[in-house]
Formats: C-alpha cells, structure tokens, sequence
C-alpha cells in the first residue's frame, strides 16, 4: 500500500506515496483511494478532498506488471470503484499536481473541481500507444474542453503538455512554482471549513448532474472496450516492448 490518507482542518488528503516506482499505481492503492473518498463522503468533518503526489512525480499511470497480473476483471474492480467513487463525490475535490502526470494521472484531474500544477508539470494520455484506448470519459470530456482537433493530438497521438497548456484548455485551474503548489490546493480547500455544507453539496450536484449519467455511462462503454484492449495482440507486444526497454513494433497489425 504507498496511499497516506490523513483528515485534518476539514481536509481529507489522499497522498500518492511510491516515488520509488515513481508513483506508478497498484490495484491495492486504487482500492485504497476508492475506500478513503467513500469514507470522506459520509464524514461530517470533512469538508474537502485533497489529492497530491510527491515532489516531481504525480503519478506515472498504471503499475503495469501489477496490472497485468491483475486486470480489472468487471466494474466491481478497485480501479472502476476508484472512478465511480471520484464521480460521485458530492464534496469539492481538489488536486495538487507537480512532475508527470500520466495515463490516469491526467484523467482523474478531469473529475476535480480544482486542479494545481506546477509550472515544470507534464502531463499525458498515451493509452494508443500502448494498444489501449482512452479511459475515466475522457473520450467524452477531453474533445469537449479541447475542440476535437487538439483532443486528436492528446488522445491519439498522446503528445504530451504541459501545465500552461492544461489551464489554456480547462484542464487545470492555476499554473504555480512547484513548492507553492500543495500548500495553495491545501489553503482552497481548508475554505470549504467557512462555507455552507449542504449549499455547497447541492451547488456542486447542479454543476455536475446534467453530465453525470453520461459521464458514468461512458467510463462503462471505454472499460468494455479497455478490457478488450487489454488483451489484444497490439497491447501485447507494446507491454512486451516497455519491459524490454524497446519502441514497440506495431507494423504487422492491420
């Protein structure tokens, strides 16, 4: 487990803590965060969710041996509780992101009601590269913040970009120095302590209701699909590529 979950003024903070695998995420921590949001939701005492990671990692994505021993097998599994659980959050999420954003790393952010990077932030959705297809909707969400030409480049291609580039587009709220970063998310989210419980609740139900069946109705159809990428021979041979430190070859596939 290397998820640090601590409540404090109102705070529940869910800390991405494996910089030694650099911040690569196992089913035991999409559990753990799954487990810690549900409990923040019935806790009267907290008032905001935080979600960081460590200096100069965020997180890297999917542990992939981990996930390869361990594919989400239904939408019962750590990972899909993890987003359903983010979704439905009916409290204000904030995230503080600095370094590498990757795979999922990114797409959570697309669920947060704040996001915080920092000005050396790269964040990316490579899941084509790696014989997968986009997942967390946002096959549906990113086109409609990008424009459907620049949501080629991301989900597609999986260019990377940066923190200016996820503010310009929507993705991200605010662009600070990597050391300002977690204590300014902290400090947004500590607000929450001097405002109204229930308006903020049903506020945060109204913005996001009229999306929400849609958006639990695409993360379904994109792990269907993820699922059946996942054991595809394209998938195959570019998680064999990425173990053997080599560019995977996809010329034999039509």
């Amino acid at each position: 487990m290397s998820i640090k979950i601590a409540t404090l003024n109102g705070v529940a903070t869910l800390e991405i803590a494996r910089p030694e695998k650099k911040n690569a995420l196992t089913q035991a921590m999409y559990q753990a965060m799954a487990d810690a949001i549900e409990a923040a939701q019935g806790d009267a005492a907290v008032r905001a969710i935080l979600i960081t990671g460590q200096p100069g990692i965020f997180t890297s994505g999917n542990d992939i041996e981990d996930f390869m021993q361990r594919p989400p097998q239904s939408e019962e599994s750590a990972v899909f509780r993890f987003m359903k659980a983010l979704v439905n959050s009916d409290k204000p999420v904030v995230a503080a992101v600095t370094g590498a954003a990757v795979g999922i790393g990114t797409t959570l952010l697309l669920h947060c009601d704040f996001v915080y990077v920092s000005d050396e932030a790269r964040l990316a959705m490579p899941f084509v590269g790696l014989g997968l297809v986009p997942e967390f909707a946002s096959s549906l969400i990113v086109p409609a913040l990008m424009g459907g030409r620049r949501a080629a480049e991301k989900l597609l291609l999986g260019d990377p970009f940066t923190g200016a580039d996820a503010v310009e587009c929507g993705i991200a709220s605010a662009v600070l120095p990597a050391g300002e970063v977690v204590n300014h998310a902290r400090r947004v989210a500590e607000r929450f302590n001097t405002l109204p419980p229930g308006a903020v609740r049903d506020s945060k139900r109204l913005m996001r209701g009229p999306q929400r069946e849609l958006i639990l109705k695409t993360i379904t159809e994109e792990a269907q699909l993820f699922g059946q990428r996942l054991r595809s021979p394209e998938a195959m041979e570019a998680f064999q590529a990425f173990f053997q430190k080599r560019q995977p070859n996809f010329s034999k596939f039509a």
